[in-house]
């Protein structure tokens, strides 16, 4: 699911937020136009963040919520 989101925030960023659009059918273009030219050249994503890394994150996250209450 985060790559999920991940894609569609890149899709976001590099399309739709850089185009005006005075009807859907223009959106529905250009969303199509995007995903023929970023299908030319495709790449796998690749993690790089380690699980322990992760799991620092979030329990300095933890933490700082913690001390909210």
């Amino acid at each position: 699911m985060n790559l999920v989101g991940r894609w569609f925030r890149e899709i976001t960023d590099k399309r739709i937020r850089r185009g005006g659009f005075h009807s859907v059918p223009e959106l529905i273009a250009a969303i199509e136009d995007y995903l023929k030219c970023h299908n030319q050249n495709p790449r796998v994503f690749v993690w790089k963040a380690s699980a322990d890394s992760i799991m620092t994150k979030i329990a300095k996250c933890k933490e700082a919520l913690g001390t909210l209450h």
